[in-house]
């Protein structure tokens, strides 16, 4: 008998290749921004973001069954900050990022 495959956290351990099926679209925009070479580094990062995201849900619906649905109130004051935050100069295209210290 082989020894155990080791369990590794989410975006820990060696790389290991796999097949997957991508659309075509896809495969096509991310080779136009990363090109051949950053291909996997960039799809192993969307699986983890997503992987990240997955978890903050389940969280989130978690701390609702325990503590109630979140106020409309709340949810609409998170929703004008994310808005806000979508739209400010330094995120929009072409905008040249700038330091700001904390003061």
């Amino acid at each position: 008998m082989g020894m155990p495959e080791r369990e590794y956290g989410l975006g820990e351990g060696p790389s290991v290749k796999a097949s997957v099926s991508l659309r075509a679209g896809n495969i096509s925009a991310v080779r136009r921004r990363v090109g051949a070479r950053g291909f996997s580094a960039y799809v192993d990062a969307a699986v983890e973001r997503q992987i990240e995201r997955d978890l903050l849900e389940e969280a989130l619906q978690a701390n609702e069954r325990e503590a109630g649905p979140i106020p409309q109130a709340l949810r609409d004051e998170a929703t004008e900050l994310f808005r806000a935050v979508k739209a400010a100069a330094e995120l929009q295209e072409g905008a040249e990022w700038s330091v700001h210290e904390a003061g």
